[in-house]
């Protein structure tokens, strides 16, 4: 008598829960090809390079003027806080975990592989999206500092976006007389060009943008201070418009600055490229947020003071703010080259962890597997970093800066949560595991603020926010059901042969001199007494059982110690 035949629905609900084994993961991201180069003050270096720009440079002075007034301030101390608690959550998995995927790999490993997809797909909206972004902004700062040094103005034609966003309204609006945003999508190819060659060349261009930018905000601190009038503080909330300002202007403010706080998880994108990632990445989290969140707090206040919160509602509101004051000129000029360096810089590190993440899940199969190839030369996701480089352009040329602002941080906010949620699972299914960082109070005294903080702000984002994240997601899903669940290592192991790993050419990959594929290093799993996969044994496999073959296709080797 043949047993019984398990039921399609659950099959499928078996394989959308699957995870990748840990020790899976930290066997891969061990053997990497990929050049170890960053150190502790790189990481630092990338995080405050990633965070400090579009967030201080333009929306500072946007949520102030749509959304919270001079409150602006109280909303990147709850925005800070919000990443503070996500920051140390991010810190325990990056030790954990440390691979390039961030909290897709994460989620991967704890949650299975249909959230592991869809946070995935996510931070490709909050870190493409995101550079686009901050490409708008970099523009805005190009035309001014031209304007004030050379006295060159250029068309409204080529620089700005052929459409507006209106806030009062919910709708999109025609800029009439502008048809590209040319110097956007120079700044997004160039910075793509530039991390094709390499991860250490764009550390070392990294730094030195870095430096000038704290340097500048600095300036701009101490420099617009004695043109602080205490009366622009009042009202400090001010009082309820529509969908401005009061208590909700407040949130609402805080999700449209949470953009400025996203840098902190490129960190972790880097991990693969870490010297030592365990020690190093929670310097590297921790480190960049607490600098930028004094830097951003001090910002604000600065410049809802010297100007009126109503007429910061510009591209450049820094040095818009001087501009009503005498003997700032010089000062200006130095704030928009700072701003130049710094939204390079942050366009830079965006575009360095969004293929990552994109090459991760193709080396998972869940996207086309020529996206999770190295480059012979440069050891860089080259494929992937030129598609995000060109889709990047596209977007920074022709959507305005407040539109795609708002798109990342409800991205971010999404994130934060399954990778708070993802540290608690993580202290149940591997609590002896090697972490170079703990979350201190326990698995809930942290992460269970962290999330819920991170949904209350999400839920009060604007209704078009909202639904476009929906529509992203549900796009994603078509995206899943048509190749990724099709194609998944961990669902599919049959579908991956000897020839299909080593066409990603990396030893990570390989097991032994021959050069013979780890997924062949043994007969594949028998079929059960039902006839079906067991995809059981993806999600529960002991170390002990890594010699011999499983479900997920991935036969490992006990994971090394990093």
């Amino acid at each position: 008598m043949e047993p019984e035949q398990e039921p399609w629905w659950r099959r499928i609900i078996r394989r959308l829960i699957a995870r990748k084994p840990l020790e899976v993961i930290l066997h891969e991201g061990g053997r990497t090809q990929m050049k170890r180069t960053l150190g502790r003050i790189d990481l630092i270096a990338i995080g405050i390079g990633a965070i400090v720009g579009t967030g201080i440079f333009v929306l500072t002075g946007i949520a102030a003027a749509e959304n919270a007034g001079p409150a602006v301030i109280i909303s990147f101390l709850i925005a800070g806080v919000v990443s503070g608690l996500s920051a140390f959550s991010y810190s325990e998995m990056s030790s954990m975990v440390p691979i390039s995927g961030s909290a897709y790999t994460y989620t991967y490993a704890t949650m299975g592989e249909l959230l592991g997809w869809i946070i995935g797909w996510d931070l490709i909206l909050e870190y493409l999206v995101g550079a686009a972004t901050v490409a708008v902004g970099w523009s805005a700062y190009v035309v001014t500092f031209f304007s004030d040094v050379f006295n060159v103005e250029f068309t409204k034609k080529t620089t700005q976006a052929p459409v507006l966003w209106d806030n009062n309204d919910m709708a999109f609006k025609v800029n009439h007389g502008a048809y590209l945003n040319i110097p956007a999508i120079f700044i997004s190819l160039l910075v793509t060009a530039l991390l094709v060659l390499g991860i250490k060349q764009a550390s070392w261009v990294n730094r030195v943008v870095v430096v000038v930018k704290i340097v500048v905000i600095l300036l701009f601190i101490f420099g617009a201070c004695r043109y602080v009038d205490q009366s622009n503080y009042h009202p400090f909330v001010p009082p309820r418009q529509g969908n401005s300002y009061g208590a909700r202007g407040v949130f609402k403010g805080t999700q449209r600055v949470f953009f400025a706080y996203i840098g902190f998880d490129a960190v972790s994108t880097a991990a693969q490229e870490a010297r030592n990632p365990q020690r190093d990445l929670p310097w590297g989290i921790c480190g960049s947020l607490s600098i930028c969140t004094v830097l951003y707090i001090a910002v604000s206040t600065v410049l809802c003071g010297i100007i009126s919160y109503k007429e910061l509602g510009v591209a450049s509101p820094l040095t818009f703010a001087l501009q009503a004051h005498p003997n700032t000129r010089w000062l200006r000029i130095l704030i928009e080259l700072g701003a130049i360096c710094g939204l390079t810089s942050v366009i830079l590190i965006l575009l360095l962890g969004q293929p990552r993440i994109f090459f991760t899940m193709a080396r998972d199969g869940l996207f086309p597997r020529i996206f999770g190839r190295l480059h012979r030369r440069f050891k860089t996701p080259y494929l992937p970093t030129i598609a995000s480089g060109i889709v990047c352009a596209v977007l920074a040329g022709v959507l305005p800066v407040d539109i795609l602002g708002d798109m990342t941080s409800v991205g971010t906010l999404l994130a934060f949560i399954l990778v708070n949620i993802g540290v608690i699972i993580m202290r149940f299914l591997h609590p002896g595991a090697q972490r170079g960082f703990r979350v201190p109070g326990g698995p809930f005294l942290i992460p269970i603020p962290g999330a819920a903080i991170a949904l209350v702000v999400l839920v009060l984002s604007d209704g078009p926010t909202i639904y476009r994240l929906f529509i992203w997601l549900a796009i994603g899903l078509v995206v899943y059901a048509a190749f990724g669940y099709r194609h998944s290592r961990v669902g599919n192991p049959e579908k991956w042969s000897e020839e299909d790993i080593a066409y990603f050419q990396d030893s990570g990959m390989l097991d032994g001199s021959d050069g013979s594929s780890i997924a062949q290093s043994g007969k594949a799993e028998q079929m059960d007494s039902v006839g079906k996969q067991s995809v059981e044994s993806v999600t529960s496999m002991p170390p002990a059982h890594f010699n011999q073959p499983h479900a997920s296709g991935i036969i490992e080797q006990p994971a090394p110690k990093l």
